[in-house]
């Protein structure tokens, strides 16, 4: 290869490597801008019938919220009451919460007949310490155990799984999330929570399988992607024994 032949391959690789760059670049604003309008439409689903046979406390981030689905009814909280119309629902998520910022969302003194907690992708995302979020999580199902005797604990699953992320960021977040579900077993196993596990490795995980279990973002369930959680949430926690209760309207 000559010298001239060299430089213009070189050239070749560094403009095509910069157009790489560029087109990731605006792929990740697109991705940024259409996570900001669904957070900017989503809305906690409440549930309050005349005279509840059971009542639910929902914390946590955007996925408690619903961020993502079309309509609060397609969230899990509304899917929970769709499949339990005699449970009251009082939804206290919020769209960016971490782990350190569920202690306001826990607080008062009213019991409950369950606590769900979700969240983790925020803390798994910004990079949170993991020692300060080990100390986190203990403390939210130190303080969900006072509202409920029944707590069931939901983190994020493999974050970096999720259409939002391209390698090398996509594993760096798998590994974070790995390190999510460790500390969430720990916990849950010292707290008498029932732990619900939506980790799935790339080859085994259907929103990697089934693209339109994603909302516009890459990074948030769609409709059909919480009927997935749904369906794991039932099965993992078996809800449909534990709140049997509130299967029929009062």
């Amino acid at each position: 290869m000559t010298d001239t032949t060299s430089r213009r391959a070189w050239r070749l690789l560094g403009w095509s490597a910069l157009a790489l760059a560029v087109l990731a670049c605006a792929r990740t604003a697109w991705r940024v801008h259409e996570s900001a309008e669904l957070i900017r439409r989503s809305e906690p689903l409440q549930r309050a019938p005349v005279q509840p046979a059971l009542r639910l406390l929902v914390v946590g981030d955007s996925t408690a919220v619903g961020t993502g689905a079309s309509r609060p009814e397609a969230s899990l909280a509304g899917l929970l009451g769709q499949r339990f119309p005699g449970l009251r629902i009082d939804n206290r998520a919020r769209d960016g919460a971490k782990f350190a910022d569920l202690g306001a969302q826990l607080d008062g003194d009213e019991r409950y007949d369950m606590v769900l907690v979700m969240a983790g992708g925020n803390d798994v995302v910004r990079l949170r310490d993991l020692q300060a979020l080990r100390d986190d999580v203990e403390q939210t199902l130190r303080r969900a155990a006072e509202r409920a005797e029944l707590v069931v604990l939901m983190p994020a699953g493999n974050v970096g799984n999720a259409p939002f992320f391209l390698p090398p960021a996509s594993w760096w977040m798998s590994w974070r999330a790995r390190r999510l579900q460790a500390l969430a077993d720990e916990a849950a196993a010292r707290h008498g929570a029932v732990r619900v596990n939506l980790f799935r490795e790339a080859a085994d995980d259907p929103f990697v399988q089934r693209p339109e279990l994603n909302a516009a973002d890459g990074l948030h369930p769609s409709d059909a992607g919480y009927r997935v959680w749904f369906d794991e949430l039932m099965t993992q926690a078996a809800l449909p024994q534990r709140l049997s209760a509130a299967a029929v309207a009062r």
